[in-house]
């Protein structure tokens, strides 16, 4: 009877859904997890050696960096500031944005509703200091990350976005509550995607009631298709202080809402113009772009803060 080949330290056959790191001594392949390496460390590494190699072979070496402005002491040749790095972090603290109020519309949860659309139209962020009215639900305050990976799943896999680097890696949700809870972080990790629609929490989240009634997958794909209905409807952000994601458009340009259970969000906004539009495009496909703050770009950018209990919506752009 055929055997099952093992690997790494915890002698467990191969999983695709884990991160591995091959030992450049024994050859043998490791979880990620079990000998402490991220995935997305694992590029700037140069050799490495597992735990028992570097008991013979020495430790795991890195690759060499060009000095940047993050780094400590001076340099002729210094980089641009990294999007998301501490000192971007420090220096976007420091500026003055317009203030959002010239184009976030105000309204009570009650007053949107359909007839509002299309009286008034979807043009400009709204904003709704209370939920009370837009027919949502959502847990108290005190539902926590832990609370999270109760109703979610703690093996289930997420993309996390390192903030400093602006790169995304795969992790389980125990290790992200793992990292989040410690007091030694050394990284800023950020969760975007966490879609929970076919979860157990889905049961204790609601979405506003306009949304539901706007929604194209809701409302229009058929129950016959040959795709089931894609996984869209709710996301739960996870971030740390600092957890800054780059300039986007939503996929597909979709509308999107947001709700602060616990913290705070801030948003920079730019107006959705085809101007506006050119300049993401050649932006984006720059080399450099991580490099680059976009706001810098455009005429205006509006900084807008949506604070614990309060609701945004977001039109398409």
């Amino acid at each position: 009877m055929a055997t099952v080949p093992v690997y790494c330290i915890c002698r467990l056959p191969y999983d695709v859904t884990q991160f591995m790191i091959e030992c450049d001594a024994c050859k043998d392949w490791f979880h990620g997890s079990c000998v402490g390496v991220d995935e997305d460390e694992a590029p700037d590494i140069d050799i490495y050696h597992c735990p028992n190699c570097e008991k013979t072979d020495g430790k795991s070496t890195m690759k060499n960096k060009k000095r940047n402005k993050h780094d400590t002491g001076q340099s002729g040749d210094i980089r641009a500031v990294q999007n998301g790095s501490q000192v971007f972090i420090k220096e976007l603290r420091s500026r003055t944005f317009p203030s959002s109020e010239d184009i976030v519309v105000k309204l009570n949860g009650s007053q949107l509703t359909m007839d509002y659309l299309e009286e008034v139209g979807f043009n400009e962020p709204i904003l709704v200091l209370k939920k009370d009215g837009l027919g949502m639900s959502m847990p108290a305050p005190t539902f926590y990350i832990n609370d999270v990976e109760n109703h979610v799943g703690p093996d289930v896999g997420v993309d996390v976005i390192d903030v400093t680097k602006q790169t995304d890696s795969k992790m389980k949700l125990k290790e992200f509550v793992d990292y989040y809870y410690s007091t030694n972080r050394k990284k800023v990790l950020n969760i975007i995607n966490l879609e929970f629609s076919d979860k157990r929490m889905d049961s204790i989240v609601e979405s506003p009631q306009i949304v539901r009634r706007l929604s194209w997958v809701e409302n229009y794909w058929p129950d016959d298709a040959l795709l089931g209905k894609p996984k869209v409807t709710k996301y739960c952000l996870i971030g740390v202080k600092d957890s800054y994601t780059d300039f986007h458009v939503e996929c597909g340009g979709a509308s999107v809402w947001y709700h602060v259970l616990k913290g705070e969000k801030i948003f920079f906004l730019i107006k959705p113009t085809s101007a506006n539009l050119s300049l993401y495009e050649r932006w984006r496909s720059s080399a450099n772009h991580t490099e680059m703050f976009f706001a810098d770009q455009v005429d205006k950018c509006y900084k807008c803060t949506l604070k614990q209990g309060q609701t945004l919506f977001i039109p398409s752009g």
